[in-house]
Parts: C-alpha cells; sequence; structure tokens
C-alpha cells in the first residue's frame, strides 16, 4: 500500500527462528524504524560561560545528574550578601522595641490627662506617635520579606546555572566546550535513552481495530542470529492519517542489549496474525 510517499510493507517472514519472548514467531510483519523513547536537547536559559564539564559523549546519567557548570562566582558573592540581609532581624527588632516605648508613652500621658496633667494635644501627639511607629515596624517587616524573596531569586538564578539530567539516559552530544560563552536557549546537550526503544508504526486501517494499549507484539531485528523481543502497544492515535488510512501505534520494546536507535526491524501484532 503506497500514498503521499507512505510505503506499508507486508513481508512474510520464511526463516524465523523461535528465539522471540512471550509470543510465537509470526508470519507476517511490518517494517518500521525503532526511535529512543527519549531524545532531549537541553539548554542554559541564561547566557554565561561555561565553567565546567562533568560529563563526556557516550556516558550514561541519571535523572537529578550534574551535567554541565556555568561560571556563578559572581552570583554566589551576590547570594552571600543577600542572604545575610536575608537573616538580618536588626531593623525589625528596632521598631518593635520603638513601637513598645511609644505605646508606654501614650498610657502615661493618657493616665496624666485624667489628672489634667496633659492636655488633649499631648494625647492626640502621643497616639500619632504610636501609629507611626506601627507603620516603621510594618515597613521592617515589608523590607525583610522583600530581602528573602531577592535571595530566592538570586538562588533559584545560581540553580539553573547548573544543567542537570531531565532523564536516565546516554549523553548523545555535548555542543560546548569548558571556557566557552553560551547564549541562552543554545543548544548544550543532547541526551537519549535507547532502552526501552519506541516504535511507531502505521498501521492499515482494516487492522487497527484489533490493536489495543497492552497487546504483545513481536519486534524482529534485520541482523542474523539475533533474537526477536516482545514489546507491548503504549499508545494508539485517536486520529487516523486519511491520506494513507493508517492509524498510528506505538510500541515500546525492551532494549538490555543497547542496540542503537534508527534501525530497521519489523512488527508483529499478535491479532493481526492470528486474523492471518
Amino acid at each position: 500500500m503506497g500514498c503521499d510517499g507512505i510505503v506499508l510493507r507486508c513481508l512474510v517472514l520464511c526463516a524465523i527462528g523461535s528465539g522471540g519472548v512471550g509470543v510465537a514467531p509470526t508470519t507476517r510483519g511490518i517494517e518500521v524504524v525503532t526511535a529512543p523513547s527519549a531524545d532531549i536537547t537541553i539548554s542554559f536559559v541564561q547566557p554565561g560561560c561555561i565553567e565546567a564539564i562533568h560529563i563526556k559523549n557516550g556516558d550514561f546519567v541519571k535523572v537529578g545528574q550534574l551535567l554541565i557548570q556555568q561560571d556563578d562566582s559572581t552570583e554566589r558573592v551576590q547570594l552571600e550578601r543577600l542572604l545575610a540581609e536575608s537573616a538580618d532581624t536588626t531593623k525589625i527588632e528596632a521598631s518593635e522595641a520603638s513601637l513598645a516605648q511609644k505605646k508606654v508613652d501614650l498610657k502615661r500621658t493618657e493616665e496624666a490627662a485624667k489628672g489634667h496633667a496633659a492636655t488633649d494635644l499631648e494625647v492626640q501627639h502621643a497616639q500619632l506617635e504610636v501609629r507611626l511607629a506601627e507603620l516603621s515596624l510594618k515597613a521592617a517587616q515589608f523590607e525583610h520579606e522583600q530581602a528573602k524573596r531577592r535571595y530566592e531569586e538570586v538562588r533559584t538564578s545560581v540553580q539553573k546555572m547548573k544543567l542537570k539530567s531531565p532523564v536516565d539516559g546516554r549523553i548523545e552530544k555535548i555542543h560546548v566546550e569548558a571556557g566557552e560563552s553560551v547564549n541562552a536557549l543554545a543548544e548544550v546537550i543532547r541526551i537519549v535513552r535507547i532502552d526501552p526503544l519506541w516504535i511507531d508504526v502505521p498501521v492499515p486501517m482494516t487492522e487497527a481495530s484489533a490493536v489495543h494499549v497492552g497487546d504483545p507484539v513481536q519486534v524482529i531485528f534485520s541482523s542474523p542470529g539475533v533474537a526477536s523481543e516482545t514489546g507491548a502497544v503504549i499508545f494508539t492515535a485517536a486520529v487516523a492519517d486519511a491520506a494513507s488510512g493508517t492509524l498510528n501505534v506505538r510500541i515500546e520494546a525492551p532494549n538490555k542489549g543497547g542496540r542503537p536507535a534508527g534501525e530497521q526491524v519489523r512488527v508483529a501484532f499478535k491479532q493481526m496474525d492470528s486474523k492471518g
């Protein structure tokens, strides 16, 4: 079946051994290409100079592992200053003491006024002093909160100067070198995960209704002597390709042997085979 450059070939597998796992060898198959189950290119969100590269091409990395560090010496000095400011409560304590004193003065003035030893104007003045001290305390508290926010902003910025792996995978390509200046969002590292592999299969609509998520699928590699693997359907598209009359189905297959992605394989659905 061919349309718009998409070619589907139902192949007769005449000499398949019994090395497959879980699903018996089949006599039908669709030729497709494997792909990584993750293929991610990561970047810095701000420009900077590369200080250290902790990995090399081909390394296997874990989620959260530090990969590349930008020079953050200037930001760390600023961070230490902001940390000190965010921890300093001197202004708040001074404002609290001033407010307490103003309240004592107000109470004394009010007592004096009861004995006609202070005027109403003096009482009002003492009340105003208390109000001003309350506002001064609020201002000191607000300033302290702002200092803590500035510290968190810079701390977050410093953290973003370290690239960490978002997935378990393999370093496919490093685009930078130590000492190099990089722009924000420029490609820095490409990480791929090839265990498991993903295989997108354009299944003819005449067969697609028999395919469901969780169904086992036999994956037959083209290299001689390589045992087939049993994968499983993990996704079926909700919209068919009208031009080719197919529905995209995604298979996930184990790859403990580390076979490279991009390899041509044949996949055979047990349900489609049994119908044949």
